[in-house]
């Protein structure tokens, strides 16, 4: 097991790797860390590492066909203004899964990649 210090990554399971590679990096500030295959790509936004596993990757092939995809499970980013985010990317065309809601933690929002996983936007309370 690799020491407490280094790293752990989320893995995707997408249908097109580009795609979701264009996703995180145009809109959500990811950085390509590598794209060695069309079957795989690892995209960084500060100290989360996401791995993006395309359907002949061997983390896609790995994952049981039962297993329904997109599960509940998903990358969590904190934003400093949710109202503005959500403008700039509905007006990009993205798309989210349900609309705003509002707890005492704070307010988030579901988007989708192109896959259908999910990623929460997340303005906690007190912004």
């Amino acid at each position: 097991m690799t020491t407490p210090s280094e790293p752990a990554g989320v893995r995707y399971i997408v249908d097109d790797v580009a795609a979701a590679v264009r996703f995180y990096t145009t809109y959500l500030g990811f950085t390509l860390r590598a794209h060695p295959a069309p079957a795989f790509a690892d995209v960084v936004r500060g100290p989360l590492r996401l791995l993006l596993s395309g359907p002949q990757s061997s983390g896609a092939r790995a994952t049981p066909e039962t297993s329904p995809t997109p599960g509940r499970n998903r990358v969590h980013l904190v934003v400093h203004d949710l109202d503005a985010e959500i403008t700039r990317l509905r007006a990009s065309g993205l798309s989210f899964s349900g609309e705003v809601v509002a707890g005492p933690g704070g307010r988030q929002i579901l988007l989708t990649d192109p896959a259908g996983n999910l990623v929460e936007l997340f303005q906690p309370a007190g912004r």
